[in-house]
């Protein structure tokens, strides 16, 4: 047998296309020619997978290789492919029984000694090879990753010998049999926040609706401890939705098994770039908002990010997806997040603050501000003050609820909503706005009355709409009224009205 083909994955975005390693052997000067639009990476998969042959006893044919990664249109990336090679190259020199290889796929890199080294993308790939109805080979390390699809038969190895003996029915390798791990990590607590009651009603409101929010204040006064619990107020993550955001994770190449079914909760420095936030790369990768998916991206400090990484954020708060174009690639990553965002009041962080004097000036703390667009402002839900509690109304505050108790209205409300439209309030389109958040007279009086003195636009409108309706689920009152709708602008009044 001169010819041998073997099935893999690539990474495009969200999908792992499949892969057919071809490898041919002809008589001629001895050669390896890897073709198939490979990267570097893949390129140097031929010295690698030549020592981890030699190394483990094997013969590496002395004959003209061909290697053919297709389809070749396909860019092909990573050491993913090292032990397809390997495995082509023996079944094509008759060293390992060709039977058996067409019902499997395989990913993995090799080492010099012939030992497997995780891949990144093992959950995803493992996704669509379950559709496939094939057997997954991979290294041991990314067996418990690759287990948390179900449907699938896992087969881990740890080096290229085990592999061999396998199929060569020496020594069978054993189907991935272990529980997955159950998450380990836990939410912070609303509880351990002492007053703020108002800010602690916004953040109700938004868990309901899966709003986005601003807080703004001085520094200390817990924005971020606010923003921080925002995730332990959300329901749990459906079987899908956990499965998609931990193959983003996967895709990334930062997955722990330990958080899966947890909600993301991505919080980037201020130094971010724009690729960094939204994703990219010679080989697209997905970005913060796209490893926020289902979950909350906190912007610390927002006026001190570049105007051009924020205003990136418009397209994907409004479409929860993101398009990545390259000359010769194009990826599209899932980006519904819920996003939070907190600054200060001006530069030093003290106007309006009862006992700290400001030290800017009118100038310094428009142009502040002016960091933030109009059309970024315009997409953001809610926003909020967060004063600063004097030491006696911190020490005299009331124990607070705890996340449970409040998860469980915003369960409720959440419930409501998917009965009646099918989704969250804060992904209603203009349709939707009109038939599910028809106010009542008082209430569209009311409105009129904001829309006129407020200056708000269509988007605010139809967002002041979403709100008080997310208000209303939380009373569990159908029909939205005057005190929801007054609610709504309450938190729409924004940066214009801070002093």
């Amino acid at each position: 047998m001169t010819l041998a083909m073997i099935k893999s994955r690539a990474l495009s975005g969200m999908e792992t296309p499949e892969v057919t390693v071809e490898v041919h052997l002809a008589n001629g000067l001895p050669a390896v020619s890897l073709v198939g639009l490979p990267d570097t990476e893949v390129k140097e998969a031929r010295e690698r997978v030549r020592a981890a042959l030699l190394t483990c006893g094997f013969e590496f044919p002395q004959r003209r290789v061909t290697v053919n990664l297709a389809p070749a249109d396909l860019p092909k990336e990573s050491g993913r492919f090292d032990l397809p090679i390997a495995l082509g190259l023996l079944a094509a020199s008759g060293q390992i029984r060709a039977d058996g290889l067409d019902a499997c796929e395989f990913a993995g890199e090799l080492s010099l000694s012939g030992e497997l080294r995780p891949v990144r993308g093992a959950l995803a790939m493992a996704w669509r090879t379950a559709g496939a109805g094939r057997t997954l080979v991979l290294p041991a390390a990314n067996a418990a990753e690759a287990a948390l699809v179900g449907g699938i038969t896992i087969l881990p190895a740890r080096n290229l010998l085990e592999v061999v003996a396998h199929f060569n029915g020496l020594a069978p390798l054993q189907p991935w049999s272990e529980a997955p791990a159950q998450a380990s990590v836990r939410y912070p607590d609303l509880a351990d926040v002492k007053g703020q009651l108002q800010a602690r009603r916004m953040l109700e409101v938004a868990a309901c609706g899966l709003h986005s929010l601003l807080l703004y204040g001085p520094p200390g006064t817990g924005k971020s401890m606010l923003a921080s619990r925002l995730p332990g107020l959300l329901p749990p993550l459906s079987a899908e939705e956990a499965l998609e955001t931990a193959a983003l994770h996967s895709l990334s190449g930062r997955f722990n098994p330990a958080h899966f079914g947890l909600r993301p909760f991505r919080h980037p420095h201020h130094s971010a770039s724009a690729p960094a936030l939204v994703g990219g790369g010679v080989v697209p990768r997905p970005g913060e908002i796209s490893l926020a998916h289902h979950g909350v991206l906190f912007l610390d400090e927002l006026p001190e990010f570049d105007r051009r990484v924020l205003e990136a954020l418009r397209e994907p708060l409004e479409t929860g997806h993101i398009c990545i174009s390259r000359a010769n690639s194009r990826a599209e990553f899932p980006a519904r997040f819920q996003f939070v965002a907190a600054m200060n009041p001006c530069p030093c962080g003290y106007l309006g603050h009862p006992t700290h004097a400001c030290r800017c000036t009118p100038d310094q703390v428009a142009r502040y501000r002016g960091k933030l667009s109009g059309p970024l402002l315009d997409r953001i839900d809610l926003t909020l003050e967060v004063g600063a509690l004097r030491a006696d109304e911190l020490q005299a505050a009331p124990p607070g609820e705890s996340s449970a108790q409040v998860r469980a209205r915003v369960m409720a409300a959440q419930a409501r909503q998917l009965a009646r439209q099918g989704k969250p309030n804060a992904s209603l389109d203009a349709a939707e706005v009109d038939l599910h958040c028809a106010p009542d007279a008082p209430a569209r009086a009311l409105l009129q009355q904001a829309i006129e003195r407020l200056g708000l636009s269509a988007r605010a409108y139809h967002r002041c709409l979403r709100v008080a309706r997310s208000v209303a689920d939380l009373a569990g009152v159908v029909q939205i009224g005057a005190p929801h709708v007054a609610e709504a602008i309450q938190y729409r009044r924004g940066l214009a009205s801070a002093p």
